[in-house]
């Protein structure tokens, strides 16, 4: 038997390859015959098998191509994908580059911007400003004198005030006009306001000053009733009357980029304030007579003018105070150049030029707004002639600065935010252009725009491209002169750069 089992083995065909045909049957040997048999059973189903096997293959053989294929189409794809990837990660990186530069170029205008309001970095436009020929142009009418204007920040809307109590808001390109209504009494007494005191003997709406905060929400303003009163900008609504001071509030200004209001009155006091709060915070003292101007940037420092010949310099976070003394009788007005200059105008008709470093102003610009018969008078001899060249203002004497001509006090100065470019008025009839040069420490005359009138207040659109005026018949605080070819009223100077 295990002859025929290694022979029926070896005949296998699931172990050879090669085909084998069925045998005949041995009739004479059974066992042979059943060896045959079993051989033929296992060829046909070797045969069969052999069929399958074949089959197999074939189908084994189509697979694997099919495989190939599979595969080479997923290595395709995935070196498609890689493609892909790198191409987008190159784009990516572009446009990161792209953005990084526009980033970059956003940051630096950012930076310069921080700069320019924190007055570290001043924008040179005086020397390309240009007025056009048309000039000033009335843009709100008032039925008495302005005493004071104000831009909001975005240089989208005005206010003005006038000595009959009106409160106006302007549309600046198109004059479009809102009146703010006063509250009855009963409801200024529920928001603060006190009785008249003193020599006061009933209620005034007389405004003498407004200020507009930075964000536009509070308009505040100030005037014979010693009140310093809060308005809401968007509804024209009365919030709060600040009391405090004894004496008329004469000047106001909002610290930029805060809720914090600064009040000047003629009680000698400068008074802080917390608009958002509703709170009174401090009062400051350090003049001998009346406040007349106030001025505020960034920082915690307050400049104040009076009518004590001084101009002062609160440092609120230190508590201390610089005082710089005029030549003049009075300083009218006073504003920041930048966090190092300062600007006055006085009653002797000059400008002066300060830096805080020194107590002294560092250039005197004298006879800013001379009348213009003065100006044409040809028996002034070479003794009356100042150091500048400027000849003295009119009714001057030599040595004597006390002036007796009102048309010719400079009772405006204002400064471009950040910038060189200054403007001064006063009731000669002309508003002056001037450029501050910081480095030669002197002020040059730049244009000279006819306005009738006696302009009370100025004041620069952020972006230089407008100047608006407050112009009446009288001067803002006194009934000591007075033009009647005048119009009360707000006039704008369109500008050029």
């Amino acid at each position: 038997m295990p002859p025929k089992n290694r022979k029926k083995k070896g005949h296998d065909p699931f172990f050879s390859n090669d085909s084998r045909k069925r045998h005949k049957p041995n009739k004479n040997n059974d066992h042979e015959e059943d060896d045959a048999e079993i051989e033929s059973d296992f060829d046909e189903d070797g045969f069969f098998a052999g069929d399958d096997a074949n089959a197999d293959e074939e189908s084994e053989e189509e697979t694997g191509a099919e495989a190939r294929k599979r595969i080479a189409q997923d290595y395709l794809q995935m070196v498609r994908q890689i493609a892909k990837k790198e191409k987008e990660r190159e784009e990516v990186e572009e446009e990161e580059d792209e953005e990084g530069g526009r980033d970059s170029l956003v940051a630096q205008k950012l930076i310069k911007e921080q700069q320019e309001e924190s007055g570290r970095v001043r924008r040179a436009i005086a020397s390309r400003v240009k007025v056009s020929d048309d000039g000033f142009r009335v843009l709100v009418k008032h039925r008495h004198c302005v005493t004071a204007v104000a831009l909001s920040e975005d240089d989208l809307k005005g206010f003005s005030a006038s000595k009959d109590g009106t409160i106006m808001k302007w549309d600046v390109n198109s004059g479009q006009c809102e009146r703010y209504k006063w509250p009855s009494d009963s409801v200024l007494k529920s928001h603060g306001l006190k009785d008249p005191q003193g020599s006061a003997t009933k209620q005034s709406k007389h405004v003498l000053a407004l200020a507009v905060s930075s964000d536009g929400r509070y308009l505040a303003t100030g005037g014979l009733d010693r009140h310093v009163h809060i308005w809401d900008t968007r509804t024209r609504e009365h919030l709060q009357a600040f009391p405090g001071h004894r004496a008329p509030v004469s000047c106001l200004t909002f610290r930029q980029g805060t809720s914090e209001l600064f009040s000047g009155s003629f009680d000698r006091t400068v008074k802080i304030w917390n608009v958002e709060d509703r709170t009174y915070m401090n009062t400051l003292f350090g003049h001998q007579s009346e406040i007349l101007s106030i001025d505020c940037l960034r920082k915690e420092r307050v400049l104040t003018a009076g009518r004590d010949r001084s101009m002062q310099l609160f440092k609120v976070h230190e508590e201390s105070r610089l005082v710089f003394r005029a030549p003049a009788s009075s300083l009218e007005c006073c504003c920041f150049v930048n966090n190092d200059e300062l600007l006055s105008g006085s009653d002797d008709g000059s400008i002066e030029l300060w830096s805080v470093m020194r107590k002294k102003p560092a250039y005197i610009l004298r006879n800013a707004h001379a009348l213009p018969m003065d100006s044409m008078k040809s028996d002034q001899n070479d003794s009356e002639r100042l150091p500048n060249g400027n000849l003295e203002n009119g009714y001057h004497h030599a040595g004597n600065h006390q002036c007796s001509s009102v048309f010719s006090w400079v009772s405006a100065v204002t400064v471009c935010r950040n910038s060189d470019l200054a403007a001064s008025g006063a009731g000669n009839g002309s508003v002056q252009l001037w450029a501050i040069e910081s480095e030669t420490k002197d002020i040059k005359s730049l244009y000279k725009v006819p306005l009738v009138g006696f302009v009370n207040s100025l004041a620069f659109a952020k972006s230089a491209e407008f100047l608006v005026a407050g112009v009446g018949q009288e001067p803002r605080l006194g009934r000591w002169g007075r033009n009647a070819e005048a119009g009360n009223g707000v006039s704008i100077l369109p500008l050029k750069l």
